[in-house]
């Protein structure tokens, strides 16, 4: 199987694809201008209410709403946090060394908020799920900083070694030479990728995170408000690279050097050997058109996915879960019989869905209504091919049998917003008014837009974007009309066929690839 990395970096976001034999399987994106409360990020918060019904309170940490902490949150260590946060804040010069710090004994589970915590105070809190529709992010107090092979815990007193390495001799290995680096009061999990590493790439993974820590607690120690962002996770573009990375990828393709750099550099730093894979993209095609990423966006979000032979999925979110209807659609029954024709189907619904689940990073409660199947045996290998599906899925989920009324019910792990991409267009001719000037007067009012551009701006190099037919209709032609616009306006004209337009939508583009508003909403009324 081969695995590739596509990221697009626009001027107001990044969209990160990850591509598996060319079949678009995770697909992130991310506001560039927009304040965001990412998962792992580290916040001073101060508390703004207590809740004891609920056994919580309301933390404010400077999102639109206040973001929500449970008693069971705050970690067995919060005796041990408050107390080294009041000494670390007590001096603003010196800094306070964790390894001095002394370990108080572990917070009750059957405590309660108020008798802990109070109004007003200030406490080290760390995002574990984003905003999501009305609620604001949770939060805990069991700090953790995750780099490639492990997760550094402050305050932590075990190692731990992730269940899916199952060799016992490597789990011992593994746990006696974390046991060995370790720094005093840093606790540590070691992950999966760290199989087969060697001593001297896990000490280098640990002096890093020790470093993050550090410089995350001297943040803390110099703040002079409240609430105040003390650590932030990595870019969207390398935090999702550190959970995937993977030795066998392919490729690593980036349209801009900012973020390439930043991208190689992490690369060289936990595989030194694969650092040739991360490639600047210069084509002047975009680049998800150019890895046919736009067309499976476009066709796998919105509320109908079709699959193959006809067979197509319903997926609807409602503020309680998500529901997913198999429907067989027009396609022919199989020649055994009805019953071979629902497992067929359901089977093809079972593959797309999994897929689904991991493009949308659907979470919570999902209910799938697959077809009615009458053999129990068929039931269960729809359960087992399920299972099976979603073991590359890196999110923790539970997945129930078939019930007796035919529906599957599965839990999800939910850590951030449902990737809801909106694959209808507005009509960029009439902004949703509904009337346009004749489509004929098209490459007219194109014409109008160079001349303005070259003969009023100034541009003379510069790049037109448009919808990948009408590219074709100025393309063509023995003296095509592009080469008559090159003949009477420069040669700086280039023509690009973009799959992301509408049909009589146009984007310009000047020769460092900065975008140019040309388009204006008074010039479509007629």
């Amino acid at each position: 199987m081969t695995s590739e990395v596509i990221i697009d970096v626009q001027p107001k976001e990044i969209s990160i694809a990850l591509l598996e034999d060319k079949n678009l399987v995770e697909y992130q994106n991310e506001k560039r201008e927009e304040a965001s409360y990412s998962v792992g990020n580290i916040y001073l918060g101060k508390v703004k209410k207590l809740m004891p019904g609920l056994n919580a309170c309301f933390v404010e940490v400077g999102s639109e709403r206040d973001a929500f902490l449970h008693y069971l949150d705050l970690g067995t260590q919060f005796s041990s946090f408050e107390k080294y946060l009041k000494q670390v804040q007590s001096d603003k010069k010196k800094l306070y060394p964790i390894a001095k710090a002394s370990r108080l004994p572990d917070l009750p589970k059957e405590g309660s908020v108020q008798n802990t915590l109070k109004q007003g105070q200030e406490i080290l809190v760390q995002v574990v799920k984003e905003p999501i529709s009305t609620k604001g992010p949770r939060l805990t107090c069991d700090i953790s900083l995750a780099g490639r092979y492990m997760v550094l815990i402050p305050f932590g007193d075990k190692v731990s070694v992730s269940s899916k390495i199952k060799k016992g001799e490597e789990r011992t290995r593994l746990k006696q030479l974390v046991q060995s680096i370790r720094p005093k009061n840093f606790g540590v999990i070691v992950r999966t990728s760290a199989e087969g590493k060697r001593v001297a790439e896990l000490d280098m993974e640990m002096k890093v995170l020790v470093k993050r820590w550090e410089d995350t607690i001297t943040k803390v120690q110099k703040a002079t408000k409240v609430p105040q962002l003390a650590f932030e996770e990595t870019g969207r573009a390398v935090a999702m690279l550190r959970d995937l990375f993977d030795p066998t990828y392919d490729g690593i393709h980036v349209n801009d050097p900012e973020i390439f750099q930043q991208v190689s550099d992490y690369v060289s730093l936990i595989a030194p050997e694969k650092k040739d894979i991360v490639k600047l993209y210069n084509g002047t095609v975009p680049i998800f058109d150019n890895f046919n990423v736009t067309k499976q966006i476009k066709s796998s979000f919105g509320r109908t996915v079709n699959y193959k032979r006809g067979a197509y999925l319903i997926i609807q979110h409602t503020e309680a879960m998500h529901v997913v209807d198999v429907n067989s659609g027009n396609r022919t029954r199989a020649e055994n019989g009805q019953e071979a024709n629902a497992l067929e189907v359901n089977l093809g619904a079972a593959d797309e869905l999994a897929r689904q689940l991991r493009l949308r990073d659907m979470g919570g409660i999902i209910v799938v209504d697959f077809i009615d199947m009458n053999l129990a045996e068929d039931r269960q290998l729809l359960y087992e091919r399920m299972c099976k599906n979603m073991q590359k899925d890196r999110a923790r989920h539970n997945i129930l049998p078939l019930s007796k009324f035919g529906l599957m019910q599965i839990t999800r792990q939910r850590v951030r917003p449902a990737m809801d991409v909106n694959v209808e267009e507005t009509c960029p001719t009439c902004f949703g008014k509904g009337k346009i000037k004749s489509s004929i007067l098209f490459t007219d009012q194109l014409e109008s837009k160079i001349d303005r551009l070259v003969n009023k701006i100034g541009i003379r190099k510069f790049y037109l974007h448009v919808h990948p037919y009408v590219a074709a209709y100025i393309n063509q032609g023995f003296v095509s009309l592009k080469r008559k616009w090159q003949m009477k306006y420069g040669m700086g004209l280039r023509i690009v066929p973009s799959q992301k337009l509408a049909f009589l939508q146009y984007e310009f583009y000047d020769q460092d690839r900065q975008f140019i508003d040309m388009q204006e909403e008074i010039e479509t009324n007629s």
